[in-house]
């Protein structure tokens, strides 16, 4: 082999290359990554919509000691505590040593709602046969994908009185599962000649439920009171209880290993749910820090971040108004010291589609946890564009906590882009950066992330939070 040239020496001293995780590690660090990966497993599993992951995150939490807190409580240094917010949403927060109102709070912020379909609230119809639930789609996603493919049905259902009944259907091996009828191909000529985007409509995405005919001959519509008769005996429920309902239809698949070498992993749910797992775990495994560290799982990001469970609401600078009186700090000096790493997923180069990819600034599969120092679309519209002294802070950290990491932007500049939460949190006069893990078929019903890059991710956060 020749030796390497001046010239070439100082080209490799001098360009910026990304890091295949895989490539370096030793197999003491892949056994860590695969280890890793058995955890965030079992959390997607349990926690396929936003209730269930934010009860998921607060079981992690209790377990490593923290207790709720409630507006209004008192807060004192070493205090481990979760704000639960309606059920959907929470943040945990562990309160340091340091001074808050000279470094702020160290925020990681990650989201727990996906995309998937909600039943509308008088759902339940007969015809031809065959009982249906109608279904608004939730967040954006390709509705041909929905069809065809096993789906599972979550929820609360709360009666008049005010009992919450909680409805888990499609999981267990022994469950039914149900399903959206689609047009077979000898008939689906028209369909066929439609774009992905009309192929398949909203109002079609009716969930098949039953078949089975009520035994009265006197009944009209026998099939749909057999169901209502099912969720009656199991639930005590009515179909009047849909109207106070939150059920939604999500894929009945489990997490799985990809490929020979199970270097990847398929799920539902890895938007947001890869980087709020890291997240929770980060915080609890990081118990000797100094600095006071917040962990928000936020709802209602894939629609916008609406409502008081989404980080357009103010439970998040609530509870730092919170913490600041109680430890006699200035609210407004400790707010512009805090730093967010406002923890989403960003797209993944699949050189499948090539095209509306700009290759140099996208992110590469297994190379590590992913900063997009702004997001939006089409001229950096509706983002956080983080400053280069921000940016330059988070590299200093990484580089000397050993951190693999890359920098992406979400494909070619005029094809498109998306949002996160960073510039709801930068609002509030905190820097915000985003930072996550890359997603192959992102808002699909069955994602894929490399292991490694989740694990980065974790790494990166305990990084953060140290």
């Amino acid at each position: 082999m020749s030796e390497k040239t001046v010239g070439q020496e100082m080209l490799d001293a001098l360009s910026y290359k990304k890091k295949n995780i895989y490539e370096e590690a030793t197999p003491e660090k892949i056994s860590a990554i695969m280890e890793y990966a058995k955890g965030y497993a079992k959390y997607l599993d349990e926690g396929k919509t936003e209730r269930e992951a934010v009860g998921a995150a607060i079981e992690i939490a209790k377990a490593a000691g923290y207790t709720e807190y409630k507006f209004g409580d008192s807060i004192s240094v070493g205090d481990k505590k979760y704000l639960n917010q309606h059920g959907k949403s929470v943040i945990l927060f562990r309160v340091g040593e340091n001074d808050i109102e000279k470094e702020g709070i160290r925020i990681l912020a990650a989201h727990v709602d996906s995309p998937r379909l909600d039943l509308k609230q008088i759902p339940m119809y007969e015809d031809a046969g065959m009982a249906f639930l109608k279904t608004h789609y939730y967040g954006g996603v390709k509705k041909y994908q929905w069809t065809a493919i096993p789906l599972a049905l979550h929820g609360v259902m709360v009666k008049a009185d005010g009992e919450t009944v909680d409805v888990k259907i499609g999981e267990d091996d022994s469950d039914p599962v149900f399903y959206i009828n689609d047009l077979l191909p000898h008939l689906g000529q028209r369909q066929s000649a439609e774009t992905l985007g009309n192929a398949i409509s909203g109002e079609t995405l009716n969930i098949l439920i039953g078949g089975l005919p009520y035994d009265d001959k006197e009944v009209g519509e026998k099939i749909k009171l057999t169901a209502l008769s099912l969720l009656h005996d199991k639930y005590g429920v009515t179909e009047e209880d849909f109207l106070s309902a939150e059920l939604s239809l999500v894929p009945a698949f489990k997490a799985r290993d990809i490929g020979f070498d199970r270097a990847l992993m398929a799920a539902y749910g890895h938007d947001d749910r890869v980087c709020s797992y890291p997240a929770v775990t980060a915080l609890v495994d990081t118990p000797d820090s100094k600095h006071t560290v917040m962990v928000v799982l936020a709802d209602k990001e894939e629609i916008g971040s609406v409502g008081i469970t989404s980080m357009q609401s103010d439970f998040l600078v609530d509870l730092i108004d919170e913490i600041s009186s109680s430890l006699g700090k200035n609210r407004i000096v400790v707010r512009s010291k805090s730093k967010c790493l406002s923890a989403d997923v960003t797209a993944c180069y699949d050189p499948n589609f090539a095209d509306v990819y700009e290759k140099r600034n996208s992110a590469m599969i297994s190379c590590g946890t992913t900063m997009s120092k702004y997001t939006g679309s089409r001229g950096k519209s509706s983002t956080n564009d983080a400053s280069a002294e921000f940016v330059a802070f988070i590299r200093r950290l990484f580089r000397d906590n050993g951190v693999v990491w890359q920098t992406a932007e979400l494909g070619k500049v005029d094809m498109g882009g998306g949002g996160t939460v960073a510039m709801y949190i930068a609002n509030h006069n905190i820097e915000t950066v985003d930072l996550g893990v890359p997603v192959i078929s992102m808002h699909a019903p069955y994602e894929v992330v490399s292991k490694a890059d989740v694990y980065s991710t974790y790494e990166a956060f305990v990084a953060f939070i140290k």
